[in-house]
């Protein structure tokens, strides 16, 4: 789906990466784990065609991404930023209907699927009952929950999460999630900026794992969440073992500073 050659990227002279190479298959969910700073939104950014590289290219499907047309790469990609902020008073289904727009002939009115893919959607993210409130008299996780749905809504093969569960609480960061999840399949896929790892354990069967701007650790989860990648990259005690409870991998970390 992505292939990403030799990107370098700086922000006012800054170097955020220099050469860096990534391959991101279909059929996959990719979590990207790193200290703060590391280049985990820049990456995600540089993805989502929000930003174009310095030297190298991004390439979707082939394709070099900055070469595509604004409508083709909002039929492609759909993302949820980390924190959404919107001062007018558009209504929750407005937001939503939102991801319908590049599906919809210019001049064009949502038709009666739109209208219930957007319906569909509120129901799968709890948010039946929001369609006339205002956005902008939302809590933050109510917020981002319309965030999420507008994302489902747009019907992508590729889903952008940017700490997209930052401002949730725990029942609706992992059904916010598990929607997510549901959408990983022979042609698409969701790569997620996640903090908590035992969290992208849960859902990510790959894991890149960023260290000042490069790639410390890229491939399966169990290939690369390990105490040695967590303690070089994170400088941290750390302990990975199989929870029978969540049949998967979990880490437990230890206090004090990494000798």
């Amino acid at each position: 789906m992505y292939s990403l050659e030799h990107v370098g990227f700086s922000y006012d002279a800054r170097p955020v990466f220099e050469d860096l190479n990534l391959r991101l298959e279909t059929g996959h969910f990719y979590g990207i784990i790193g200290p703060n700073g590391c280049g985990k939104s820049t990456l995600l950014d540089l993805l989502a065609g929000h930003l174009r590289p310095e030297h190298g290219c991004v390439r979707l499907k082939g394709s070099p991404l900055h070469r595509l047309d604004r409508k083709t790469i909002a039929r492609s990609i759909a993302i949820v930023p980390q924190d959404f902020r919107i001062n007018f008073p558009y209504t929750c289904r407005e937001i939503v209907m939102m991801g319908r727009y590049p599906h919809i002939p210019r001049f064009a009115q949502p038709g009666e699927a739109d209208r219930a893919i957007v319906e569909e959607v509120m129901r799968q993210a709890d948010l039946d009952g929001f369609q006339a409130r205002h956005v902008n008299q939302l809590s933050g996780g109510e917020r981002q929950r319309v965030v999420f749905a507008r994302c489902l809504a747009q019907k992508t093969p590729v889903m952008l999460l940017d700490e997209a569960t930052a401002s949730l609480d725990m029942h609706h960061s992992l059904s916010m999630l598990n929607l997510a999840a549901a959408k990983v399949c022979s042609d698409s896929l969701v790569v997620a900026v996640m903090q908590d790892v035992n969290l992208a354990a849960l859902y990510c069967d790959r894991l890149i794992c960023m260290k000042a701007g490069s790639v410390a650790a890229e491939g399966p989860l169990e290939q690369v969440l390990t105490a040695e990648v967590l303690g070089d990259v994170f400088n941290v005690h750390a302990r990975v073992a199989h929870n029978d409870f969540c049949d998967t991998l979990q880490v437990a970390f230890k206090k004090g500073e990494r000798p």
